[in-house]
């Protein structure tokens, strides 16, 4: 060996050059492959790893995520119907993790921001309208129809924005309701912003949850993003697990008891009614005045009762004081 490299001794192979010397880095994988045979493999399998990349959260509370917020659009939807006095849907569109600068480039400019406290936890939240639902809600807030003939596409002023915190404290209670099974948390407004650029509450690196949300009213359509911090959204992970695991074991009659809930103020139409034999058209054309029907109905065969014209219930025609009615014998289980 000297300093230019390593020179081959013994005779040469075939086409070899006797005056060629190897290189550094041949010498090197010399060494390497002596040491390690499987060193190329494994150098094949590995995987560079961006460190700027966001901390991941597991597709299972992004899931339980997904099912909050979808509960969440629905008590939405309702209670802007009623505060609006107009029909409202809420559909949930996307459950991602993002960073903060790629949360900020998605959003129009200018619109309607607002950045959140989350009580008891430090940090921030950021709420998002866009133009396209923000101005036609604003005109039905002042007794319009909503329905303007030009899209407006311009900062919100300061009356403006004071006109719309009733309707985003409509919004915040329905959020905070709808994380009240995970964490008592208070969304509280602590800053209003029109361009996303200047929203300087995180990182741009930082990792965020963004929840995306379609509202419409009548003709009018907008989408509302919400970004919350991933670093809290990670430490109530295992609140996630113990509720989703109660609600597992306790939702058959949880379940079961809202359903009744909703349903006992319902009415039924119940119908009580022999059953008669059949006749075909062309006999039923001819009957005239005086014609007599026999229906043969055994005086012990029970009675059928329905109840919105399911068959239900079997029994008797019995009175009670001057009224007539009806006495359950058996629930048909099979019609």
């Amino acid at each position: 060996m000297n300093g230019r490299g390593l020179i081959p001794r013994g005779p040469p192979a075939d086409g070899y050059c006797m005056n060629r010397l190897l290189s550094q880095d041949e010498i090197d994988k010399v060494f390497r492959r002596s040491r390690d045979p499987n060193h190329e493999d494994r150098a094949k399998k590995a995987v560079q790893y961006d460190f700027r990349r966001p901390d991941r959260i597991a597709k299972d509370q992004l899931r339980a995520i997904h099912l909050l917020h979808d509960n969440f659009a629905r008590n939405l939807a309702s209670s802007l119907s009623a505060y609006l006095r107009a029909y409202v849907a809420v559909n949930l569109v996307s459950v991602e993790q993002l960073s903060f600068s790629e949360f900020i480039q998605c959003l129009p400019s200018p619109t309607c921001m607002v950045s959140l406290g989350m009580r008891p936890f430090d940090g921030n939240a950021v709420l998002e309208l866009n133009p396209s639902l923000v101005f036609p809600l604003l005109e039905m807030l002042l007794g319009g129809s909503g329905k303007a003939a030009t899209r407006i596409n311009r900062e919100t002023t300061e009356i403006e924005q004071s006109i719309l915190d009733a309707l985003f404290r409509i919004i915040l209670n329905d959020l905070k309701t709808a994380w009240q099974g995970v964490s008592n948390i208070a969304f509280v407004i602590e800053g209003r912003e029109t361009e996303p650029q200047l929203l300087q509450i995180l990182a741009p690196n930082e990792a965020i949850v963004s929840i995306g949300l379609e509202i419409r009213v009548g003709e009018n359509s907008g989408m509302m993003n919400i970004g919350m911090p991933s670093i809290i959204v990670k430490m109530l992970r295992h609140r996630f697990d113990q509720q989703w695991s109660m609600r597992r074991t306790d939702a058959s009659e949880e379940h079961q008891q809202q359903m009744l809930r909703l349903l006992k103020p319902t009415t039924v139409h119940l119908d009580a009614r022999l059953a008669g034999p059949t006749m075909d058209v062309a006999d039923m054309l001819e009957l005239k005045t005086g014609d007599v029907l026999s229906f043969d109905f055994p005086v012990g065969q029970p009675i059928r009762l329905t109840a919105n014209g399911t068959l239900k219930y079997e029994g008797q025609v019995v009175a009670q004081g001057r009224r007539r009615a009806f006495f359950v014998e058996r629930l048909v289980t099979d019609p």
